[in-house]
């Protein structure tokens, strides 16, 4: 891996470019009004993965008059995401309050270099739109990345929740990048671990261990079912299944 700092760096820059200054958005872009969530989910999936590394806005500017956002909503996908598990997620997490943006990033490097660079675009986001609330959700090996956010101090009230992901760490993970589940959880900030069954996860099952299974302090914890609407509810259909959740809450 190269210097941290020579990344950090970098990825600070591609968030800046994403979230504070203009975008160009092609002919393909991702725009959650036109990801569909049925027969076409794969190729909306494939739309949402192309997207440059950074902080990126998921829709269009509303008319005049319509109701100005008071809440940031982010999505993290994980390890080799094909991008088809966020677009029912993301569609049924939004609403007319709530502004709403996907996370790229490369998960060939440490996720803490990642977390750092999102972290600055989230803040100086919500500051700039004049957000009142944050909601921050990380899948898999991107929950493991939301996870190095519950530390720090948030400007307005936030939430991290992470779907399916090995916060107790795994062998490539703390070798190559130190990683440790968060010691401590910031004051004010809701920090949420929705587990999946770890026989029913594909990304898990094969491990002797449950990587998911770790204690943090002030962290509270929602064990997954079996199945989500007639499917085994494994690694993916999990975000589908905490959106729902999420969006039935205030």
């Amino acid at each position: 891996m190269n210097q941290p700092w020579q990344h950090l760096a970098a990825w600070l820059l591609l968030a800046c470019l994403t979230a504070c200054g203009p975008t160009a958005f092609n002919e393909g872009y991702p725009w959650l009004s036109e990801l569909d969530a049925g027969d076409s989910v794969k190729a909306s999936g494939q739309r949402l993965m192309a997207l440059a590394y950074g902080l990126h806005p998921l829709e269009k500017g509303e008319p005049a008059g319509a109701t100005e956002p008071t809440a940031l909503l982010i999505g993290i996908h994980g390890y080799a995401s094909e991008g088809y598990e966020w677009v029912y997620p993301l569609k049924t997490m939004d609403d007319d309050s709530t502004a709403t943006y996907f996370y790229r990033w490369d998960y060939s490097e440490c996720p803490s270099l990642a977390a750092d660079a999102l972290a600055a675009a989230a803040v100086e986001l919500a500051a700039r739109q004049g957000l009142a609330r944050i909601r921050i959700v990380g899948h898999s090996l991107g929950g493991v990345l939301a996870s190095h956010l519950v530390g720090r101090q948030w400007p307005v009230p936030t939430e991290v929740h992470v779907v399916a992901a090995p916060l107790a760490g795994m062998s490539g993970l703390n070798t190559a990048c130190s990683y440790a589940p968060p010691s401590g959880i910031a004051e004010g900030l809701v920090f949420h671990q929705w587990r999946t069954r770890h026989e029913l996860d594909g990304a898990f099952s094969s491990l002797p261990v449950d990587p998911q299974l770790v204690s943090v302090e002030g962290m509270s914890v929602t064990d997954l079912p079996d199945e989500y609407n007639g499917h085994r509810l494994g690694h993916n259909w999990s975000i589908s299944w905490v959106a729902d959740e999420l969006a039935s809450k205030p």
